[in-house]
């Protein structure tokens, strides 16, 4: 069996020499992007898939509103479950984000959130806090948190870019076409890959000018904000594209809106299937975090993945 291809960084530094200086900018990129990341004494490798279970401390979340809401026993249990499962990291939001949800009041958004985040804390679990607003940022940083993971992508208050910079803490800056309270507005494409790809770049730009390490922010193209589902399927199809930005990229797909299109209308809670074929596609394209609700499925998928890339790179020719 002949062994695989292998090439140098120098050798493909001498193949590009001649391409123009942008394809060249966008190599340089590739190599930006960090091995790891993180959060507080832990450290979340990047070199492979990771997963991020979902906590939504919410009434009216998409697919498990409250389910855990002033229910501490039940999402103590639930978080532990995902982390046993082999969850890298949990993602702790106190408001829902879904098309027509109503804005969370600061002081509500905190007393769902802070608890959870402590809890989790305290068994030593890296934590990311999904928020849009500064104080709940700086109260659950305060309380345990590792990463700040803005569906706004520091857009919702001023405060929050320089709050961010400020903290070192790690950042998920989100795609979503609309302003203030209604993310899911204005979304108005001329090529939604493009669109999207380039409204990240300035986003990443301006947290970087604002003074968040490169090294710290993690991107994500907002699968189901302001998107059709041709758009969806469309960024997701693109998805390697979005490396050339050079940061760790976070595909957040699970059990949402395109999966019930593509499959009769499944309910949220009936798209386990849906989701995992999302998440192999995004293992497939290089994603380094998947957030989703269902862990144990999503690592079992993870791993045999693993396994399966594992397998292909082995250079059998050495074992002859």
């Amino acid at each position: 069996m002949t062994s695989r291809i292998r090439y140098t960084l120098s050798e493909l530094r001498a193949a590009l020499a001649d391409l123009p200086a942008a394809v060249c900018h966008q190599f340089e990129n590739l190599q930006r992007i960090p091995a790891a990341l993180q959060c507080g004494t832990r450290t979340i490798r990047l070199d492979q898939p990771q997963v991020m279970g979902i906590l939504n401390m919410t009434p009216d979340s998409m697919s498990d509103g409250g389910q855990f809401l002033d229910k501490p026993d039940a999402a103590n249990e639930h978080a532990s479950a995902m982390l046993e499962a082999g969850a890298a990291l949990i993602d702790v939001g106190g408001e829902s984000t879904r098309p027509g949800a109503a804005a969370v009041w600061e002081g509500d958004e905190l007393k769902r959130v802070i608890p959870a985040v402590e809890r989790l804390a305290g068994a030593g679990a890296a934590i990311s806090i999904d928020t849009r607003r500064p104080a709940v940022m700086e109260a659950a940083l305060a309380a345990g948190a590792h990463v700040i993971n803005d569906v706004s992508a520091l857009r919702h208050d001023p405060r929050s870019m320089a709050f961010a910079a400020g903290t070192g803490a790690p950042v998920v800056l989100m795609h979503a076409p609309g302003e203030g309270d209604d993310l899911h507005g204005n979304a108005a494409y001329g090529d939604v890959v493009l669109d999207v790809f380039d409204w990240l770049g300035a986003r990443r730009d301006a947290a970087v000018a604002a003074g968040i390490a490169r090294d710290r922010i993690v991107l994500d193209p907002g699968i189901g904000f302001g998107k059709s589902v041709a758009e969806n399927l469309a960024l997701i199809n693109a998805l390697p594209l979005f490396h050339a930005l050079g940061q760790p990229l976070l595909l957040g797909a699970s059990r949402k809106r395109m999966i019930g299109a593509l499959s009769n209308e499944a309910p949220a809670h009936q798209r386990l299937g849906g989701s995992l074929a999302l998440a192999l596609k995004g293992m497939d394209a290089g994603v380094q975090l998947l957030r989703v609700h269902d862990v144990p499925e999503t690592v079992q998928a993870v791993r045999v993945w693993r396994g399966l890339r594992d397998a292909a790179l082995t250079d059998f020719s050495q074992l002859a």
